[in-house]
């Protein structure tokens, strides 16, 4: 069997080795020519598997080691009746963590506030849910924002109130256009323009949930502290846009070593139903040890102290800066960043809390 895979997918090879041969590429630039003879393809948010790409090809299954599933044409590989998966909270845990780590990086004093810091999440699926339980771990207040989802222990209230009254909104929601509430530009200049103008927006979902123009008129406007993982015209980065954003990190907010691990390990599963194999391979595994930072520490103090050691989210700011070429982020460079990404460790693993 040939299989197509990403060649940023982590453990392709343990996982993939004994059913065929792996041919890796890169995703962004993967073509019908890279699959026109293969049985399974195995990609991230950056291949766009449409029709052009899969028409005429034996593909018998297409796993995406992904939450998001915007980048797949379902109705395109359902079409072909090719077997399909996602694999949904896969990193949901490393980008709750990543959220709280920016926002302690901005204001380490967030540890000491408790319940006068109100954080607001929009969307409640795996990411958000894990968020808020993080969140109230450290004592914050929490409300959010879903329609579709109604969490018991999570008070959940309008956009609009939630806007309004969050010390910090942050969203995790998938990319649509369509539908009664669709969050393609859901952050626009009527929703930031609710928001307190000292209020911090982090966006670590799909970059088009915020408008990228109304964003520069509000922080031009207000100084807003702002956090984007991810860009409404990513790879298109602009340098005046970095020049405005407090804190850019290049689309890695859930690059934990565990969440990429995992998404492999879905998908492997679903590649092992789909051609009735059985899945015996655990990702836990092939994870090294790391230092306990939590073991038997309080979980404020531990994040006082060790927060840069367990994710110095600076760094990755600094290394995505430096891409900067022409007024622009160079795309080479953008994908190398995320390419030869060292993988930070989840707070389970150093002996610390997990959703």
């Amino acid at each position: 069997m040939k299989i197509v895979a990403d060649e940023n997918l982590a453990f392709t090879e343990y996982f993939f080795s004994e059913f065929g041969d792996i041919h890796q590429t890169a995703g962004r630039t993967l073509t019908h020519d890279d699959v026109h003879d293969a049985e399974a393809l195995l990609v991230r948010s950056v291949t766009k598997v449409n029709e052009a790409l899969i028409d005429e090809t034996p593909l018998k299954f297409i796993g995406s080691a992904t939450i998001g599933t915007d980048h797949l044409d379902i109705a395109a590989i359902e079409k072909h009746q090719i077997a399909w998966s996602n694999a949904a909270g896969c990193n949901a845990q490393a980008v709750a963590e990543y959220v709280i780590t920016a926002l302690l990086n901005l204001d380490p004093s967030l540890l000491d506030k408790n319940d006068q810091f109100t954080l607001g999440i929009i969307g409640l699926g795996n990411v958000g849910s894990r968020l808020a339980y993080m969140a109230k771990l450290l004592g914050w207040k929490v409300i959010a924002f879903d329609p579709f989802v109604n969490r018991e222990n999570i008070k959940q209230v309008e956009l609009n109130q939630l806007l309004a009254v969050a010390d910090a909104v942050t969203t995790h929601v998938p990319l649509t256009k369509t539908g009664e509430y669709p969050t393609f530009h859901l952050i626009d200049e009527n929703a930031l323009n609710c928001m307190k103008k000292d209020a911090i927006l982090i966006n670590s979902a799909r970059g088009p949930v915020v408008s990228e123009a109304a964003l520069i008129t509000d922080i031009e406007k207000n100084q807003r502290k702002v956090v984007l993982d991810v860009f409404e015209h990513e790879p298109e980065i602009s340098q005046k846009l970095l020049d405005l954003v407090t804190i850019v990190t290049p689309h890695i907010a859930g690059y934990s070593l565990e969440g990429k691990a995992r998404g492999t390990q879905m998908i492997y599963d679903a590649f092992c139903k789909t051609f009735a194999y059985q899945a015996h391979k655990k990702f836990e595994s092939q994870l090294p040890a790391c230092a306990q930072y939590f073991y038997g520490n309080d979980i404020k103090q531990t994040l006082k102290k060790y927060h840069h050691e367990i994710y110095d989210i600076s760094r990755d700011d600094t290394n995505l800066r430096s891409c900067l070429k022409d007024g622009k982020v160079d795309q080479k460079a953008f994908d190398y960043l995320r390419k030869t990404y060292p993988l930070r460790r989840e707070w389970a693993v150093h002996g610390g809390p997990k959703a």
